[in-house]
């Protein structure tokens, strides 16, 4: 059936029950007539077949092609129409590919249609295309609902926003009102790519502050706490106040520290997130400006290749000085080891990952690849580009693109 006429394009759109088979015998049609395939894309939702194929065709066979079609979709009981595309259309459309690309991620507990109505209207007010629709999360069982209930979809969208500030500050907005977080990234291969994620400790990976745990067993508890809640909104500088805090420890049992560590509240879905990251090899590393003897103890749990805290000076009695020893780990040291581990590991800084909840954590946040405010403070939240307040320290999972089908 080769021609050599002209040519035509023509997309088919073929819907219906999902069938064994149906791709096949379209394509044993096209195959026929030697057509070929400019673009195909399918979704299935429910066993609801939508089907779209672009293909150009010797003009001469266009109708020949175009009835077995749609005998053949009589026959498997499926539904097809056909629309004819010029080449002046095909080549603006051509021109638009691979341009401009970014993915949109929508994460929550209950994805309502207010919620994704909300979401696609900014970015159709910013000017944006959507290019296809994904979901990460599983299917959810209406009779047996999950616990820890999380529904995720991924937009993919073409174009350039109007105004990216007021874009970003609208789904913030949007996030803080609807109870729903979102990731807008540039869709390149260092998206598709990551190496290296760096988290914060406290109240990141453990549901607590290491120094708060210690001074209550130091008799010390709200002086230590009021410290460092003022620290973590950012009110007053980092090493100033670790200095003060560390000082009203003076005299504690380094014992203590073992019973701490072994009962340590760990964030819900820290445990599935790090197991799939070393399970896909991503290079793992602690930056707390916490306490050294802690992260040694998350590192052993979940095979983390670098930490870096604070450490502590202990006496010849086995008691807590009240100081410190080396350098404090600061906002401004978290963003030098990210760059220094990215370094040694060979990696992109555009592959990174940083995620922490405090003010000291803006800088690595900021120096990443993707920086992601987890339950964070709302200095934090306000200068991130993404934050996770809805589900567990897991969400940061579908941030990076990946499936519940490709990992339960």
């Amino acid at each position: 059936m080769k021609q050599t006429g002209r040519k035509e394009q023509i997309v088919a759109n073929i819907t219906g029950s999902d069938l064994p088979g149906l791709t096949t015998s379209i394509m044993s049609i096209l195959a026929k007539y030697d057509a070929t395939v400019l673009d195909i894309g399918q979704a299935d939702i429910h066993n609801s077949l939508s089907l779209g194929v672009m293909f150009r065709i010797d003009e001469q066979n266009s109708g020949h092609v175009m009835k077995e079609l749609l005998f053949k979709a009589t026959e498997l009981g499926v539904n097809i129409g056909f629309s004819p595309i010029s080449d002046d259309e095909y080549e603006e459309w051509v021109n638009r590919q691979g341009k401009n690309r970014y993915i949109l991620t929508i994460l929550g507990k209950y994805l309502e249609a207010r919620k994704i109505e909300a979401a696609t209207q900014v970015i159709s007010e910013q000017g944006f295309n959507i290019d296809y629709i994904r979901r990460l999360t599983g299917r959810p069982s209406i009779r047996n609902p999950r616990k820890d209930a999380r529904a995720c979809i991924e937009f993919s969208l073409r174009g350039n926003a109007k105004d990216r500030n007021a874009m970003q500050a609208k789904l913030m907005e949007l996030s803080n009102t609807m109870e729903m977080d979102f990731s807008f990234q540039e869709d390149t291969m260092f998206r598709r790519m990551r190496r290296l994620i760096c988290f914060d400790m406290d109240s990141t990976l453990i549901q607590t502050e290491c120094i708060d745990e210690l001074a209550i067993r130091a008799g010390v508890g709200d002086e230590v706490k009021e410290i460092t809640a003022r620290a973590m909104r950012g009110e007053i500088d980092f090493k100033q106040s670790f200095t003060e805090r560390v000082a009203l420890l003076k005299g504690l049992d380094v014992n203590v520290m073992k019973d701490i560590a072994e009962n340590l509240p760990i964030t819900e879905g820290a445990d599935r997130l790090m197991s799939v990251l070393k399970r896909y090899g991503y290079k793992i590393a602690i930056l707390s400006g916490g306490f050294t003897y802690f992260g040694e103890y998350l590192q052993k749990r979940w095979g983390v290749d670098y930490v870096y805290a604070n450490e502590l000076e202990i006496d010849n009695e086995s008691k807590l000085t009240g100081r410190y020893t080396g350098d404090i780990v600061d906002g401004q040291r978290k963003r030098e080891l990210l760059r220094i581990i990215a370094q040694v590991e060979k990696v992109n800084i555009a592959q990174t990952i940083a995620v922490g909840d405090g003010a000291n954590d803006l800088p690595m946040l900021t120096e990443s690849g993707l920086g992601i405010a987890f339950h964070a403070k709302p200095r934090v939240v306000a200068n991130a580009e993404q934050s996770i307040n809805t589900i567990g320290l897991d969400g940061v999972l579908y941030f990076l693109g990946f499936k519940d089908s490709y990992l339960d």
